[in-house]
């Protein structure tokens, strides 16, 4: 059974910021998140990928509302929709894979799953093929 100093439950903003600081800080360290990408809720389904469409779409808006104002014609103005959703995709791919480079710099242990504590210094991780890890804390 791994050891560790500190467990971080989710790897979203909180989670992962924690996770590093405590490794900076010399402390044995392991993280659990359950989706198969670090960031949490935010990064891979939340936050991130609004923020990504939203701006896709505002550049739309501006090309359809405000270019002409510029003396810029755009006839024949198309979206294409799954496009943007690649370019979604992209931009959580590159920032999800920005956090595992710096889990894997600071010596961070991660593990996917949910996380679950079994008593004051046991975390079962219950993994998505139905087996459980224990680690402790």
């Amino acid at each position: 059974m791994n050891k560790y100093d500190v467990t971080v439950i989710g790897s979203g903003p909180g989670g992962y910021v924690a996770a590093i600081r405590c490794a900076q800080l010399g402390l044995k360290t392991a993280i659990i998140e359950k989706y198969s990408t670090m960031g949490g809720t935010c990064l891979n389904v939340g936050c991130i990928p609004s923020k990504a469409l939203l701006d896709s779409s505002h550049h739309y808006y501006d090309a359809v509302s405000h270019f002409d104002k510029h003396g810029i014609g755009v006839d024949n103005l198309t979206l294409d929709f799954p496009k943007m959703i690649e370019r979604k995709a992209e931009v959580v791919a590159q920032t999800c894979s920005g956090i595992n480079f710096l889990m894997d710099k600071n010596k961070i242990d991660v593990y996917e799953g949910r996380g679950e504590f079994f008593d004051t210094t046991h975390i079962n991780i219950h993994k998505n093929d139905g087996s459980v890890e224990k680690i402790e804390s």
